[in-house]
């Protein structure tokens, strides 16, 4: 029986259906026409209308996040690709895997600076993993495949498919690829047996140790792995920002987050251990600091990821790992089963002792007030109110780092924020994506009065799909991290920091068809989050008047180490 003969749109519809794809979320224009008009006449797909198309990147990036499957997103050429730049920048940082369908005008006309055409493979170039021209519509279901491939192996990212417009009208037989090989493509998965034995010996006759773990070990679906690990060993453990949940925060054996923002026990035995292990972390900047710094103490440190160009790349290390961590920590937990080394429980018991010493600094202690809400409080009632146990998406600033610190993740992909790019805006678009894969889970929002006007129109995306993630408005009235800099850095010159023309949160959450609550006084705070996560089937949009004084403690300047950190105002 010969093929079926499709279109490009309709195969491309048939490609998304074939991988699984559930939700995609996009926003049409002239050169995705007829892929829209694909979509409308099938059934296998949901796609969710945004009001931009960052805020459709956005939400599959969350999608992504929160749910081990692959975030689709659809924008049209020209504008519509430079307006989701942000997001694929956003998901490259982070490693996450995306495959996003970028419509371009017809090949005939690339290059004549036709109307809404910009050059969309040179500009996505250096923030995707990968991207194709689609230059013949008998590639196209191979492309599709390759991409989300790509997308999805190896360390993962997101891959752009730019469509020329007459491709997606121009017919040939269909036939998606049960599986594809690219030659320049093999990435490694198991870690060396001999390499991870070495790291076993040195993990068992450190003295003062220290397991670091990162984004890696969620993108791998590699936390039942690693809590089983901490527990077996009785070692230390800190989660960056982006591995927040992979080892529990309710463990007496979590120090907690390390890095600019991190807890004072987690940095100094960072600092000051003998045998350091990462695993899926890269050494960042707001992690280890002035890299100098990091490197006066001598340590002996194992690095296993899944990127081979992470290793060394800030901080030499002494045993490379390179293989997906999931199968490499399968393989050191079967082989400390069999360890003959013990460890040397005396120095550990010693380590322990000098940890819970610094933990005795209390870092995360702010003074409580009658008069001014103080943010770090409400994040703890939500918390509380939550029971631990929500999806909780932030912005960028003061709140994502209270956020950071004062809600404790039990799970890993409940803590969906944007590392290493730190985009304002996403925290809205992400709570859509998150509800999204997950329909009957509790979603907050955790943002600023900055950072949720810049995708504020999302409101009427959640309207029109009923979503109802609540928004935690924490309402400062500054550009508070960047206030924060200028108080320490700069003089207290708060060069144009202030919000002094805010809108009224309420009518404007009202206007949107959701809940609008203003809350001024700390007694009313436990009682309006009650009350609004009681509200199953509605967005409430929760405006909190937060201590404009208030900073992030403890804090590492940049340029400064690990262990020069300011634990409060009165180390300025």
């Amino acid at each position: 029986m010969s093929a079926e003969q499709l279109t490009g749109a309709d195969i491309l519809v048939r490609c998304l259906a074939e991988e699984g794809v559930e939700h995609v979320f996009g926003y049409p224009g002239g050169a995705v026409l007829y892929i829209y008009d694909a979509i409308f006449k099938q059934d296998k797909f949901q796609h969710i209308l945004v009001r931009h198309e960052q805020a459709a990147v956005h939400a599959a990036d969350a999608y992504s996040r929160s749910s081990q499957k692959v975030g689709v997103a659809i924008v049209t050429s020209g504008p519509g690709v430079t307006n989701a730049v942000t997001g694929l920048a956003t998901a490259y940082m982070d490693s996450i895997p995306m495959v996003v369908i970028s419509g371009q005008v017809p090949s005939t006309a690339i290059g004549q600076d036709a109307f809404q055409e910009c050059d969309t493979v040179g500009i996505t170039r250096p923030c995707v993993k990968h991207n194709f021209l689609v230059k013949d519509v008998k590639d196209l279901a191979e492309t599709v495949k390759k991409a989300f491939y790509i997308a999805t192996t190896g360390r993962p990212g997101p891959v752009l498919v730019d469509i020329p417009k007459d491709i997606t009208m121009h017919t040939c037989a269909y036939e998606y690829p049960k599986a594809v090989e690219m030659r320049s493509y093999k990435p490694v998965d198991k870690g060396h047996s001999g390499q991870i034995r070495k790291a076993l010996q040195l993990l068992l006759s450190a003295e003062r140790p220290m397991i670091y773990t990162g984004g890696g070990i969620i993108l791998a679906n590699a936390s039942p792995e690693l809590n089983k690990l901490v527990d077996r060993l009785g070692y230390p453990c800190t989660n960056t920002l982006m591995g927040l949940g992979a080892y529990r925060s309710s463990s007496d054996k979590f120090v907690g987050m390390p890095g600019m923002h991190g807890t004072y026990e987690a940095n100094m035995a960072m600092q000051h251990c003998d045998v350091l292990i990462a695993i899926g972390a890269r050494f960042d900047d707001r992690v280890i600091g002035n890299p100098k710094h990091f490197a006066s103490n001598a340590r002996k440190i194992i690095h296993i990821d899944i990127d081979p160009s992470s290793i060394s790349k800030r901080v030499k290390v002494d045993i490379p790992i390179v293989g997906n961590v999931k199968d490499v920590l399968q393989e050191l937990l079967s082989q400390l089963d069999s360890a003959e080394t013990r460890q040397n429980g005396a120095a550990l018991d010693a380590w322990w002792k000098q940890i819970n010493e610094w933990r005795k600094r209390d870092c995360l202690k702010f003074a409580t007030s009658d008069e001014f809400i103080k943010p770090q409080s409400v994040v703890q009632k939500v918390w509380e109110v939550t029971k631990g146990d929500a999806f909780i998406t932030s912005d960028v600033g003061q709140h994502q780092m209270w956020a950071a610190q004062y809600y404790g993740f039990d799970k890993p992909r409940r803590w969906i924020n944007s590392g290493g790019l730190g985009t304002m805006g996403v925290g809205l678009p992400y709570a859509m994506g998150v509800q999204m894969a997950n329909p009957d889970a509790t979603v907050a929002c955790i943002t600023g009065e900055a950072s949720i006007q810049m995708c504020i129109q999302e409101l009427a995306t959640c309207k029109q799909y009923h979503l109802t993630p609540k928004i935690i408005l924490l309402n400062n009235r500054f550009l508070g991290m960047v206030r924060q800099w200028q108080q320490i850095d700069y003089g207290s010159r708060y060069s144009e920091s202030y919000m002094d023309s805010l809108p009224d949160f309420n009518k404007l959450a009202e206007s949107y068809g959701h809940v609008g609550m203003k809350i001024e006084k700390p007694g009313d705070v436990d009682g309006a989050l009650r009350e609004a996560f009681a509200m199953k089937d509605r967005l409430v949009f929760m405006n909190f008047i937060t201590d404009q004084t208030e900073n992030v403690w403890p804090m590492v300047k940049a340029g400064k180490g690990l262990t020069e950190m300011l634990l409060g105002s009165e180390d300025l």
